[in-house]
């Protein structure tokens, strides 16, 4: 069916006052956007930030009066309301907010593809495909960051490699060592939805079996072939002592989620366990990767 589509303007209020007043009016769903060009790229775990400008739209069932929306959100917040309004024909929206993600290669044979969607017919190649739908927790390969890390997984091969994934989001990284040869993979992270992603893509990707998943607190093992890290300059920093310990000698390092001006900083504080690689960087982020001394 059809829906009421509400456009409300804040005029100074706060996006999550309105956003009550539109379910206090009866929305039955209600949308936060950026109104600007300000996009918050890989967040903290368990956050949820606006931007500085956010855009507030409320659907509602088809034949609601405007009119008396507007009135009831003026009574509700204490002042007058401004709104655009339009008829927005139903479709699948369960798909719907996915038809401008398309499969993406990394490298030369390593695919994220959402469900339904292939590599094209003459990939050479033959296509190494992750199956993966960008979900609550962050990691498609859209980001920098993320690309970077797939790219070296591309590139390296971890054949028959027990890999560690620090802050494994969706489980991107560790899916993908396991389709590229990988014996075992074992994900941390400190968001319980993490978690929950990341077993829901793996078992769509039929590497279940071979992937372990637990709360970044849990205590690691050792001896790992690859340590992948995709998280954030400060934590990367602080982990170092215990990433090291967590790598076998020659085992190789990958770290992400920080940006251009950052990398030093972060180098430096692997340099007494890691001979560095020359650092990679893409639209203002660096991806660091080494060799455990």
């Amino acid at each position: 069916m059809p829906f009421l589509q509400v456009h409300v303007t804040l005029d100074g209020l706060e996006p999550e006052i309105v956003e009550d007043a539109c379910f206090a009016s009866g929305a039955l769903s209600v949308t936060l956007a950026d109104a600007g060009d300000t996009p918050i790229l890989e967040p903290l775990p368990g956050t949820t930030p606006l931007w500085p400008a956010t855009a507030v739209s409320a659907l509602y069932e088809d034949g609601s009066d405007p009119e008396l929306i507007a009135a009831s959100l003026t009574e509700i917040l204490g002042c007058d309301i401004e709104l655009r309004h339009e008829t927005l024909a139903d479709r699948a929206w369960e798909r719907e907010w996915l038809k401008d993600f398309r499969p993406m290669r990394f490298g030369e044979r390593l695919w994220i593809c959402p469900g339904g969607q292939y590599p094209p017919a003459d990939t050479a190649p033959e296509p190494t495909i992750v199956w993966l739908d960008p979900g609550l927790a962050f990691g498609t390969g859209t980001h920098a960051t993320t690309a970077l890390c797939l790219e070296w997984l591309d590139r390296e091969k971890p054949v028959d490699h027990r890999v560690l994934d620090v802050g494994c989001g969706s489980g991107i990284l560790a899916i993908a060592a396991l389709l590229l040869g990988a014996k075992t993979a074992h994900g941390l992270d400190i968001d319980p939805q993490a978690l929950i992603a990341s077993t829901d893509n793996a078992n769509r990707n039929g590497v279940m079996d071979r992937l372990t998943l637990a709360d970044a607190d849990a205590p690691w093992a050792a001896g790992y072939d690859t340590v992948l890290a995709n998280i954030l300059a400060e934590p990367l920093i602080a982990l170092a002592p215990r990433i090291a310990a967590a790598i076998r000698p020659g085992g190789g390092l990958v770290l992400a989620g920080l940006l251009n001006e950052q990398a030093e900083a972060v180098t430096a504080a692997y340099l007494p366990w890691f001979r560095m690689d020359t650092p990679r960087s893409r639209d203002g982020w660096t991806g660091l990767s080494g060799r455990r001394l």
